[in-house]
């Protein structure tokens, strides 16, 4: 594998070529079509690589770290992503005036977008991640169960296109027996999804299941699935390149959710067994073959209470959730995406992967847990992430910004890495403890709240864990002058380590406890 700062002198092969490799160069300057902490985290290994990087950003992002970071920016747009982020036809103009080799998308906004991929490839700039073909199949459920169906990858009952109406529903309801779940085709993050349990609410569940899917995608297309009780989120990530090898990088459980939306994500999982991990890492490599995928993807699994695994979608980008997959294994997926599309062969093959320790990453977001998580705007009055031996923070932000009300609400993720499970989670604790905010409510103390919860400290949680476990309560609970007091001491211990003067809100006044300091 070539080092940071050297570029392979290898032959390389168009990331959307894969049985017909042709001449591509190497990537010299890379532009980022992202913000925030994707666009920081991309930009740094393109940097140790020797890559010249540009970031586009919008009025709202002009004076944030990743645009400071980068060789290049360029402001594209107002705040709204429909009118600067989301722009096809101005990202490519940028790439074509400064002369950009190539693009990564990030994860979010055009990062599954075939018509900005087919963009960038007509006019010869190289888009790190499949082909539009393979986003076009993975992007509808329909397209990619039929595709999968092939390869005798495991799939949930329900029907195989999408229903006509009511009574084709109900049909297809008596086949498979109720709870039956209703599933946007072109959808995702829960959009379009509703759970049918009895019959006499089918009508009601399909209208509203097509109605949100016509809103959120543009396309009412809805199926049917049996509904899998008590089930666990657990996905693989994969890796493939241009000369027709592709390898599972593990799995990542992600059952903890909020509105159908991961906040907590572990690697490996606690549940699954070696033989288990192979069979569901092969049928993970069987999806991606079933489009010849090239680069980065991840596979998501339902599994359910008997130990069995369905295939649910293929995400066609970087996760979210990528660091702790290279916690445990080593890899930096960003550098291996960059050489891939440079044509480059995997640098190692299925049997040289170990599973090193155990790594957990909570979602740190502007979002208030005590009132359904919505999202919390404002000031960054105080921010001071953790530091320490198995800690990492992939953030965006700092001390004194505003979060934009324009984007997701996600400020950072706090990952931390130890030899066992339970080393993991209390260093986890400890990171938690440390992470000092102030200014907005954010899921700091509901992940703290996981943590300690013996639900998922013994493994044994499902995607109902928010349903099943947590009341505001939960976090509300706790003695404001304790709360405050950890609030002023953390602060404090912080700035001591970074050898500089605490930074604590006057008086505390008008700020609670719970906003000063999160557990």
């Amino acid at each position: 594998m070539v080092g940071p700062g050297q570029r392979s002198g290898q032959g390389f092969a168009s990331s959307h070529s894969r049985n017909q490799p042709t001449a591509n160069p190497q990537v010299q300057k890379l532009l980022v079509a992202n913000r925030g902490e994707i666009a920081l985290r991309v930009m740094r290994s393109a940097r140790e690589m020797g890559i010249s990087t540009v970031a586009v950003s919008s009025e709202a992002d002009r004076n944030a770290p990743f645009v400071r970071f980068a060789d290049e920016a360029v402001l594209i747009g107002p705040a709204p992503s429909k009118e600067s982020y989301l722009v096809v036809d101005k990202l490519v103009k940028v790439c074509k005036d400064l002369k950009v080799d190539a693009v990564h998308p990030g994860y979010g906004f055009l990062s599954e977008n075939g018509d900005f991929a087919r963009a960038l490839e007509q006019v010869g700039i190289v888009f790190i991640g499949p082909s539009p073909e393979a986003m076009k199949v993975m992007g509808d459920k329909l397209a990619a169960k039929e595709a999968v169906r092939k390869f005798d990858v495991p799939l949930v009952p329900g029907t195989e296109g999408a229903v006509s109406g009511v009574d084709e529903a109900m049909k297809v309801a008596k086949t498979i027996k109720f709870p039956i779940l209703i599933k946007a085709a072109a959808g995702g993050g829960g959009k379009g999804m509703r759970v049918v349990e009895r019959e006499a609410d089918l009508k009601e569940g399909l209208e509203r299941a097509i109605s949100e899917a016509q809103n959120a995608f543009g396309d009412g297309s809805v199926f049917i699935e049996k509904y899998v009780a008590g089930p666990r989120h657990i996905e693989v990530q994969v890796m493939a390149d241009t000369h027709g090898n592709t390898c599972y990088l593990f799995e990542r459980e992600c059952s903890v959710q909020r509105r159908h939306q991961k906040v907590v994500e572990e690697a490996p999982s606690a549940v699954l067994t070696p033989a288990m991990r192979q069979r569901m890492g092969e049928a993970a490599v069987n999806v991606a073959r079933s489009v010849n995928y090239v680069g980065a993807g991840t596979v998501e699994f339902l599994l359910d209470e008997n130990g069995d695994f369905f295939f649910m979608e293929m995400n066609t980008r970087l996760q979210v959730e990528h660091p702790v997959t290279e916690m445990i294994t080593g890899l930096d997926l960003v550098k291996l995406q960059i050489r891939v599309a440079e044509g480059e062969k995997l640098p190692f093959k299925q049997e040289d992967l170990r599973i090193n320790g155990h790594a957990i990453e909570v979602r740190v977001y502007a979002e208030d847990p005590a009132n359904n998580f919505l999202p919390d705007i404002g000031k960054l009055v105080t921010y001071r992430p953790p530091q320490g031996l198995g800690i990492r923070v992939d953030d965006g932000f700092e001390e004194g910004m505003d979060i934009p009300i324009h984007y997701d609400p996600m400020i950072a993720k706090l990952i931390t890495h130890g030899a066992t499970r339970e080393e993991a989670i209390q260093r986890m604790e400890r990171a938690i403890d440390d992470y000092a905010i102030s200014g907005i409510e954010t899921t700091l103390g509901f992940c703290r709240f996981v943590m300690g919860h013996e639900a998922f400290r013994s493994g044994k949680y499902d995607t109902h864990f928010v349903r099943d476990h947590f009341t505001p309560a939960a976090i509300d609970g706790q003695d404001p002058e304790e709360m405050a007091a950890a609030a002023l001491v953390a602060a404090a211990l912080l700035a001591d380590r970074e050898h500089r003067p605490a930074s604590v809100p006057d008086a505390l006044s008008g700020v609670s406890a719970w906003k000063l300091k999160r557990r």
